[in-house]
């Protein structure tokens, strides 16, 4: 299951398998003299960073440490992690962190990124030169790891073809590569032969003359006007510019590139698609523990990767949920979103299968994945022992009644062993359970010495209130052509981190946020007459959320349908 996390990522991966990540991709709060790592401002955020740099450099490579030595557990012996940083600190954790955990015979390369050619700063202020570059450590588990350089390279672009394939002919664009053998390549007798009336000198052909009949069979085999043969190199054969270690191709975000969400140090997506297709497959596992503005986990979507991204900030969390939202069409894999609180509305009426698999996980049990067959048994415990949800409040006798002889008949080895040995013979998780049920659980016990649970979703996941959401609009006016301009302002029962709107909203579909992190809830925008749908989300300090939606008729007035 694709997961974003809110919590400390130390924490969060302490819980996590050993050897189940493929690919690490990390950038951690740069080490400064300030605080820059303070970026969203949330309570979660500030709350974890507010001491961390107390103890200086030293005390910033201990906190550094602790979580990539997790990292390392959690790697297979084929992954890889990547770690961004910049001249702060990139020595004290290549050698006092990366070098000492990974080995050094595992670092793979120190890749330069140079994210921009106009870097603040001047040599006339400052008397040193301006920094344009960021440093990434590439380092592998083993050196057995996985690399695919083929498949991250840049393909060449429209003016680099026309440049590099000049030549046409009815298959379209080529370029005349040699066909025959070099002196330096060496005497080869058994190359030498005639084709079409020519014979090469005693370097020979490149290829056998099976392989040439094919080539020209093809129209890949060309003639000079002199009667000299030449091979046909065309673009579909090019594998690419092939990549080094100095990534200069790369720019850092804009505020105006349509991929920016406005946070002040999001990474291109192009930066994180080639860290991804050079060091996975697609079904492999991506985890960026600091996962920021959630480029990562957006790109591991895309290109079909399974992917865990951890936060503290619950604003980096809901981000990172809306732009994934945002692509999300009917063959994206499913994600979940794991808070400190979740919000009872949308847990209770959330779809039945996927609240069962994710309850039964948070409960850490073991979903099952068959919904027939299975004598309504949802998961089970590590030990083999059944759980049974019922996404429902006071649930009544007869769903205890039921279950008892659902798991007599399930396993009446583990049944018999549990209730031997005093021990549950089954889960019940609902959200509340009436008097009936609780009565006939503790019947069982005393007159059966059988023992079954029955646990509230709450002792699962703590569950709080979401904030209540109005919109109130105002008409600004029409210009000449009709086009109104709307105010909206968004207004809320509690204080809430931000809010997201969607000005084309879908019903049953994903909310696709166009406005991603408006901190004040107020926004204005121009329609053409028609109807639209509208929906926003604010989003509060536990990360529950609150949506709206409303559709407006834009005419000769702004009416509320």
């Amino acid at each position: 299951m694709n997961q974003l996390i809110l919590g400390d990522c130390l924490e969060v991966m302490k819980g996590m398998e050993s050897e189940s990540i493929d690919l690490i991709y990390l950038d951690p709060p740069f080490f400064s003299n300030r605080n820059y790592e303070v970026i969203w401002g949330d309570k979660g955020e500030i709350r974890s960073f507010e001491d961390r740099w107390s103890g200086g450099i030293d005390h910033y490579i201990a906190w550094l440490k602790e979580r990539v030595q997790e990292m390392h557990r959690l790697l297979k012996p084929t992954g890889s992690i990547y770690l961004h940083c910049d001249w702060h600190a990139d020595a004290y954790i290549r050698v006092y962190i990366l070098d000492k955990i990974f080995g050094i015979q595992n670092f793979r390369n120190e890749i330069i990124w140079q994210r921009t050619r106009n870097p603040k700063g001047s040599q006339f202020e400052k008397k040193n030169l301006g920094i344009a570059t960021d440093t990434i450590f590439w380092y592998s588990k083993t050196l057995n790891y996985f690399f695919n350089e083929l498949s991250a390279r840049e393909q060449l672009q429209n003016g680099e073809l026309a440049k590099k394939y000049p030549n046409f002919d009815e298959k379209g664009r080529y370029y005349k590569g040699p066909i025959i053998r070099g002196p330096s390549m060496g005497l080869r007798p058994n190359l030498v032969y005639e084709y079409k009336g020519f014979i090469p000198k005693d370097y020979g052909w490149r290829m056998s003359k099976e392989k040439l009949i094919e080539l020209d069979n093809k129209g890949d085999l060309g003639w000079s006007s002199s009667k000299k043969p030449f091979r046909k190199l065309r673009p579909i054969n090019d594998k690419g510019n092939p990549i080094y270690n100095f990534w200069n191709d790369i720019n850092r975000l804009y505020s105006n590139a349509s991929e920016s969400i406005g946070y002040p140090t999001q990474k291109p997506e192009k930066l994180l698609e080639r860290i991804v297709l050079l060091s996975s497959n697609e079904g492999d596992t991506v985890l960026d523990p600091f996962v920021g503005g959630g480029t990562t986990v957006v790109v591991a979507d895309k290109l079909k990767r399974n992917w865990i991204g951890i936060d503290q900030s619950v604003q980096a969390i809901k981000v990172s949920e809306m732009r994934l939202e945002k692509q999300q069409d009917m063959y994206s894999a499913p994600f979940s979103v794991i808070l400190h609180k979740y919000d009872y509305d949308t847990l209770r009426y959330k779809n039945a299968f996927e609240f069962e698999k994710w309850i039964v996980e948070r409960f850490d049990g073991i979903a099952n994945i068959q919904q027939r067959g299975d004598l309504g048994m949802d998961g089970r415990k590590r030990d083999g022992t059944p759980i049974q949800v019922k996404r429902s409040d006071n649930i009544g006798r007869n769903v205890v009644d039921n279950f008892h002889s659902a798991v007599m008949r399930y396993d009446k080895n583990l049944y018999e062993k549990n209730k031997k040995n005093a021990q549950a013979v089954g889960y019940i998780i609902a959200f509340s359970f009436g008097k009936g049920a609780v009565q006939e659980v503790a019947r069982l016990q005393n007159e059966e010495n059988v023992i079954i649970q029955l646990v509230t979703v709450e002792e699962i996941v703590p569950i709080a209130k979401k904030p209540n959401l109005s919109i109130e609009i105002n008409d600004l006016g029409a210009d000449a052509k009709g086009i109104r301009e709307i105010e909206f302002i968004a207004k809320t029962d509690v204080e809430v981190e931000f809010f997201g709107w969607d000005w084309d909203y879908v019903e049953g579909e994903s909310f696709k946020a166009e406005v991603l992190l408006d901190k004040t809830g107020k926004q204005t925008k121009k329609f053409k007459p028609g109807t639209y749908t509208i929906a926003v989300k604010a989003i509060d300090f536990e990360g529950l959320e609150a949506i709206e939606i409303i559709k407006l008729k834009v005419n000769g007035v702004v009416e509320l349908q």
